[in-house]
């Protein structure tokens, strides 16, 4: 039987985002700046964007003493401004390294009484803003010939329907899931590796009614919590160590995925 080979290096380093040129956004929102924080932490360099100029300014301030940070207080609603994401975090740290988009939006109704323009704004804050990131991230790091990490957010509710009105937010996360894939096999020959992390309900401004002691709150959670296995709803903090180990070398040979983050909720 043959030698196992010396280990010559810490197996955590893998981990390691450490000095990487990371680009956020929906850098204002839950996930986004939680994600932004635990990334500071690790030691990457980030360029946030959102549309929330004034808390985009309050989450960089808080973040300059852990690391460096540019902010570009856009949303991707086109061409250009998914440019000019991509534009300031090279004219910030020389390079683009990863990115994780975790903007996104949804209007919750029945179909019958939804609007297009609410259909549309979903598909557009979801699918389409998405696309254009990743379009605009795609030729940097195709130019720069040295791989990298594009991971984004999408939801349970891309596999699974729901019966309170999602009828645009759920083809919406599956399009994101989708797209991830596609970029995968696009751009796999340049080492480019594209995924998407799906969390169930976590604690946000837009849920907080969920973890309200009303009865509202209790029976929204005790029909969330028979279906999942760990028995708790999620906090942003679940979404960082799934995210770091996208963005790091330790997932060299992952891509296409859609990763759920659901407590197992997408398993029963």
């Amino acid at each position: 039987m043959p030698a196992l080979p010396a280990i010559e290096t810490d197996p955590l380093d893998q981990f390691s985002v450490a000095g990487k040129s990371v680009l956020v956004t929906g850098a204002t929102g839950a996930l986004g700046g939680t994600a932004a924080n635990a990334l500071a932490r690790a030691g990457a360099r980030l360029t946030l964007a959102g549309g929330n100029a004034s808390k985009l300014v309050e989450v960089a301030a808080r973040l300059r003493p852990l690391t460096a940070v540019t902010t570009v207080p856009l949303r991707a609603n086109d061409p250009g401004e998914a440019e000019a994401m991509v534009d300031a975090a090279v004219g910030a740290h020389d390079r683009l390294d990863g990115v994780l988009v975790a903007s996104g939006m949804n209007h919750v109704g029945p179909i019958t009484e939804l609007s297009v323009g609410d259909f549309d704004g979903v598909m557009d804050a979801n699918v389409r803003a998405s696309w254009l990131i990743c379009q605009a991230a795609g030729r940097r790091l195709l130019a720069q010939d040295e791989g990298g990490s594009v991971v984004l957010v999408s939801s349970t509710r891309g596999k699974l329907g729901h019966p309170a009105g999602y009828s645009a937010y759920c083809p919406s996360k599956a399009g994101v899931d989708l797209l991830a894939k596609a970029l995968a096999a696009e751009w796999g020959h340049a080492g480019i590796r594209v995924n998407a992390l799906a969390p169930t309900v976590f604690r946000s401004e837009l849920t907080a009614w969920m973890y309200a002691d009303d009865d509202r709150g209790r029976a929204t959670r005790e029909a969330m919590l028979s279906r999942i296995p760990l028995g708790r709803l999620a906090e942003p903090d679940d979404f960082t160590g799934a995210l770091i180990y996208l963005l790091s070398g330790a997932s060299a040979f992952l891509t296409g995925q859609v990763l759920y983050l659901d407590g197992g909720y997408t398993a029963c």
